[in-house]
């Protein structure tokens, strides 16, 4: 595929088992179902574009797929037509008692999908599909006000996957995909990369979507690493580290992390032993040196276990406000 915008609305000849434009509005206008802003919902209507976010995504037959918001079920047909079963997690009641039947009406065979009828940020199981087992890629058109939180969420609670090709904001796509020292690296950035490597993978023209969004849309794929970099405790404990140095991005690493550390001064402790410059800023750290500060800040507090302080005193006076170090 090329990494060039996709889709330009208009239908394709060929739309076989997909729906197009006009099977959407009528899908719709059937089941008197309006997108809601408040959900971000967006219909994708270009069967064209589907068919490129399936193949963009390497979907193989007989693979199990995860879907969030599947909506009308435009992409839910696009990766059923690429032989893929699909689990779709579905947070709208009107949308999830539609889309069985859409699907049946194409002729999809049961046994090849299921539905979850739930909040997909308080989903922690997920059915395993008959013939394909655990899901182990998740292909989605997110509902762009919680994208970074659903793909996120995902990752860390089913290991299964092994990568991601989701429709977000382009601006999340930059967000994802930015490296240390780049104006939009931040925090989702940090917690992308702890999963794996995430890329741009192709923009999407505005106007195959029903309502036409007033937002530019762009695809991120990533790939989960072959070795998890750690833990789920220890993930807990980097996520916290990366959570305390972007809250307060224009601060030092010595004033941001004085708060999760206790004090200014502790905090500068850690990150001397973690091998990091105090007086650099969260924006500038790989995941693997906040994974180092965590580290650090374990040893330390193991170090302490049974002792008044570090040096078995009291604990060092200090500037615990935060100020710059």
């Amino acid at each position: 595929m090329s990494t060039g915008e996709q889709g330009r609305g208009g239908e394709q000849d060929g739309a076989g088992l997909l729906l197009t434009h006009r099977d959407i509005r009528e899908l719709a206008e059937a089941a008197g179902i309006r997108p809601s802003k408040q959900r971000g919902q967006n219909f994708v209507m270009d069967p064209n574009t589907v068919r490129t976010i399936v193949g963009r995504a390497g979907v193989e037959p007989g693979q199990a797929v995860l879907e969030v918001g599947p909506g009308l079920g435009s992409l839910t047909l696009g990766l059923l037509e690429a032989q893929a079963d699909v689990v779709a997690v579905e947070l709208d009641r009107g949308l999830a008692e539609l889309l069985p039947l859409t699907l049946r009406a194409r002729g999809v065979e049961e046994e090849r999908f299921r539905l979850v009828h739930a909040d997909a940020l308080q989903v922690t199981e997920l059915p395993g599909l008959p013939r394909a087992g655990e899901p182990t890629m998740l292909v989605a058109n997110l509902p762009y006000n919680v994208a970074t939180p659903i793909l996120l969420t995902m990752l860390e609670r089913f290991d299964s996957l092994r990568s991601a090709l989701v429709m977000v904001q382009s601006e999340v796509v930059d967000r994802l995909t930015a490296g240390p020292g780049s104006r939009t690296y931040g925090g989702p950035s940090v917690k992308a990369a702890w999963y794996g490597r995430a890329v741009h993978a192709g923009r999407i023209s505005r106007q195959i979507f029903w309502p036409v969004p007033n937002v530019d849309s762009a695809l991120v794929q990533l790939v989960r690493h072959e070795q998890p970099l750690g833990s789920a405790a220890e993930r807990e404990q980097v996520f916290a580290v990366i959570d305390a140095a972007f809250a307060q991005r224009r601060k030092t690493l010595r004033a941001a992390l004085a708060g999760w550390a206790g004090t200014a001064a502790r905090a500068e402790e850690i990150l001397r032993a973690a091998g990091i410059d105090p007086s650099a800023r969260g924006e500038t750290l790989e995941v693997e040196q906040f994974r180092a500060i965590a580290h650090a800040a374990v040893e330390q507090a193991e170090g302490e276990v049974g002792t008044d302080g570090p040096t078995g005193g009291p604990a060092p006076e200090d500037d615990a406000t935060g100020a710059e170090g």
